[in-house]
């Protein structure tokens, strides 16, 4: 099996899109299609469904995904280890981070540590938003800045590195953007965004709240994920779904408006005696880690 077959069968066995699945190889649509074509001659059955611009895996591509993923990641384990003992670097430190912001705070860690531990190479990769803990999970990363609230079993946490209060991303033309500061209890009166996908419930009403302090319902706007038409969970953390002509708002940290991909009108929501939940940001470990206590950060 050559490696280019295998890398588009992962590729696009995660992707479920030809186009997604060309761009992040560098290659054409057609040759896309043409190493999924030769492989599924090569097995000699489909590997794959399109139908109506859609596209699945057959039980036969689920199959053969998960026996060759795990080899997959072996080789360029193994490959990630001899380029790093041929740079002099004995140790490879994989982290995963939730959103821009966090990855800035990865990239400058890096940079510190690229100083302080030149025997260290440190491999950074953002965390899938409908997938937060996957990753994780499966040994990807050996450490993963990331969003409050945690509270899984298999999973250790260590103390919040950032805590602050929340912005509320809206349209300029809405009423709530010419007020200098907002409520939880104000968003009883507009929709939020939610997203789509492996995400636990508490987590979910964390971020997206269906319930005032005084009880008061919340209502929820359209699910995004990262396959589904419109704005992805890319533009969801960016707050670009949240158009004057969108169905939903967005909450986000309050910092967020200082990122170039986060300047859009904001209205600070400000914390009251009722509400007591912060944007908080810490680290996560992989279960086969030593465990410390977990946080929601607020």
């Amino acid at each position: 099996m050559e490696r280019d077959e295998l890398e588009c069968l992962l590729l696009l066995a995660e992707e479920l899109h030809f186009g997604r699945t060309a761009d992040k190889m560098r290659l054409s649509r057609a040759r896309v299609s043409q190493l999924v074509q030769r492989l599924e001659r090569r097995v000699g059955a489909p590997l794959f469904t399109r139908a109506s611009r859609r596209v699945a895996l057959t039980a036969l591509g689920l199959q053969l995904r998960a026996d060759l993923a795990p080899h997959h990641r072996a080789i360029e384990d193994a490959l990630t280890r001899a380029a790093a003992v041929a740079r002099g670097i004995d140790t490879v430190l994989h982290v995963g981070f939730a959103n821009p912001l966090t990855g800035e705070i990865v990239m400058k860690a890096t940079e510190a540590l690229r100083t302080s531990h030149p025997g260290l190479a440190v491999e950074i990769c953002e965390v899938p938003l409908t997938d937060p803990y996957g990753m994780l999970r499966k040994g990807d990363f050996d450490v993963q800045l990331q969003e409050f609230p945690v509270r899984e079993d298999d999973l250790a946490g260590g103390p919040a590195l950032l805590t602050e209060e929340r912005n509320l991303v809206i349209g300029s033309a809405h009423p709530l953007a010419a007020r200098h500061s907002v409520s939880l209890e104000d968003l009883a009166d507009i929709p939020l965004l939610t997203i789509v996908g492996e995400l636990p419930d508490y987590w979910l009403e964390h971020h997206v709240p269906t319930r005032t302090p005084a009880d008061r319902p919340i209502a929820r706007g359209p699910g995004r994920d990262q396959h589904a038409g419109g704005p992805d969970a890319g533009h969801w953390r960016k707050g670009r779904a949240a158009r004057p002509r969108a169905h939903g708002h967005v909450l986000g940290a309050a910092r967020c408006h200082l990122h170039p991909l986060h300047r859009r009108p904001t209205g600070q929501l400000r914390p009251g005696p009722a509400d007591r939940t912060g944007h908080g940001t810490g680290r996560g470990l992989r279960p086969d880690r030593p465990r410390g206590g977990a946080g929601d950060g607020t």
